[in-house]
């Protein structure tokens, strides 16, 4: 049986990945006179007069809502909310499994951003951080600054930063392993959606040196103009030398690539361009932009993917848990750029400099201890007032 077939047979049998387990037990008159009526109107009443009470007398501080318009998901492109609903519940799985965070899974039934942004205004109090999810590129942009302004808990788009923040983790190891240093590399991105431009803009700000971003009409530059307003901004913050042309040019001499793209973009002749002990993290799922195995037959120094079955998995379930865990242990009404920062240097720590090796830059997707490393930095980033 393959993994498809296995998946289907699985959820069958799940019928949901989640569901609601009480914290109250309700065995005798007073434990129903105390969990619920007459006794609950005392809560409703301390809440009713000082908001902030919801995170003290409800689970509010600990739950998460995983909402998603389902026009992005996996891979598969605009499947619809009710279809992409089965990622949402994995979504809260990983949450509550390697966070300790409940997650609630939301499929908003509109493509119209400003609908969207009202609907999860609106069911906000209920939540303690809102995590966006598959939603297309340009929206995702718009809804998630509206709703950053609007809304005083935290809005965190994983896709874009949370790919971001693991990629961030991969390469500090990478760059170290390979005896170079951050603010002398170039890094090529192929794929200028939002987890492109949200991976440049993060490496821009981990001090990378030279950062060219590709997509489907080639290198974007400073003399090109561009509609989506994302790409118009990228392009005056990277590709330092204004170079033009395909992935082909835009990989000569350069240090690593980041593919967030289509598999079999990159070819052996590219990889064989690049500079001395180039760095790969073709991404694309579930085929990358080039395999592991003709990445390192092709004179790749370290390779990370998105795939389980090879070293260096690079995935979000090492950020959003802790993100999320710390967060919402400190109260922060949002999540930082110093935060984002603080997340990806934990996760690299993780990985001790006599371990760090071309097949170990990153922890295992599966360990536990990440998320408390993360969540511990994440909080004490925010209590440090020069982080909020």
């Amino acid at each position: 049986m393959d993994i498809k077939e296995k998946a289907l047979e699985m959820h069958e049998k799940w019928q949901g990945k989640i569901e609601v387990i009480s914290r109250a037990p309700i065995k005798t008159r007073e434990d129903l006179s105390t969990a619920y009526t007459p006794g609950v109107a005392q809560p409703c009443l301390e809440i009713q007069k000082d908001p902030e009470l919801a995170y003290k007398y409800t689970r509010r501080g600990n739950l998460v809502a995983v909402i998603t318009d389902g026009t992005a998901v996996l891979g598969l492109g605009d499947i619809g909310g009710l279809a992409g609903m089965p990622v949402m519940e994995g979504k809260c799985c990983l949450f509550k499994e390697f966070g300790g965070v409940d997650a609630f899974p939301l499929c908003v039934k509109s493509k119209d951003a400003d609908e969207i942004v009202r609907t999860i205004e609106l069911i906000s109090d209920s939540f303690g951080g809102i995590n966006l999810e598959d939603i297309s590129a340009p929206r995702c942009f718009e809804i998630e600054a509206k709703l950053k302004e609007r809304l005083d808990i935290p809005v965190f788009h994983d896709d874009q930063h949370g790919t971001a923040i693991v990629v961030g983790a991969a390469l500090i190891n990478a760059v170290k392993c390979a005896g170079k240093k951050l603010g002398d590399i170039t890094v090529v991105i192929n794929g200028a959606g939002s987890a492109g431009i949200a991976i440049g803009k993060f490496l821009l700000n981990l001090g990378v040196g030279n950062l060219i971003m590709v997509d489907l009409c080639g290198i974007i530059n400073r003399d090109d103009k561009y509609e989506n307003p994302a790409h118009a901004e990228i392009a005056q913050l990277t590709n330092k030398d204004n170079i033009k042309g395909t992935l082909a040019d835009a990989l000569i001499k350069a240090d690593a690539f980041v593919g967030v793209s289509k598999p079999n973009l990159v070819t052996p002749e590219m990889v064989k361009s690049m500079a001395e002990k180039p760095i790969l993290f073709p991404m694309a799922n579930p085929n990358p932009e080039i395999t592991y195995d003709l990445a390192k037959e092709s004179g790749a120094y370290i390779v990370g993917t998105g795939r389980s079955d090879y070293p260096n998995q690079i995935n979000n379930v090492l950020v959003f848990p802790g993100i999320f865990k710390g967060a919402l242990a400190v109260r922060a009404k949002a999540i930082t750029e110093e935060m984002k920062l603080a997340a990806a240097k934990a996760i690299a720590e993780l990985v001790p400099e006599d371990k760090l090796s071309t097949d170990y830059i990153i922890p295992s997707a599966l360990d536990k201890s990440v998320a408390d490393a993360v969540a511990k930095a994440v909080a004490e980033c925010w209590t440090n007032s020069d982080c909020q």
